[in-house]
């Protein structure tokens, strides 16, 4: 069984690990279970499944606005999960893919 914490806030506004190598990211997760913010499966890094992998947390939620959607890694596909703690997204004036003025122009060309 996962263990999902309610209380747990996120990491950050973005990619945890993205900030700090100065990467960038399209979409970012944030893990149920200990609020790290990481990016999706599309990013160049997939920082998101990595974390799921490394430390057994298996669910996410999507922290993009509008978005309130679970992904569970294990099973590879979307369930059912508790409200978790504010803010449940990244600032809406952040933009998608981001962070803005790290993301090359060409940056379709490194989707996964």
């Amino acid at each position: 069984m996962t263990t999902i914490d309610t209380g747990a806030r996120p990491s950050g506004t973005g990619c945890a690990e993205c900030e700090d190598t100065g990467g960038w990211w399209v979409h970012l997760r944030r893990c149920a279970g200990c609020g790290h913010v990481g990016c999706c499966d599309s990013s160049p890094a997939q920082h998101a499944s990595a974390h799921a992998a490394g430390t057994g947390h298996a669910v996410a939620m999507s922290f993009e606005p509008g978005e309130n959607w679970f992904w569970d890694y294990r099973v590879q596909q979307f369930v059912d999960g508790p409200a978790l703690a504010e803010p449940t997204s990244r600032p809406v004036d952040q933009p998608a893919p981001g962070p803005a003025g790290r993301v090359p122009a060409d940056w379709r060309r490194h989707l996964h």
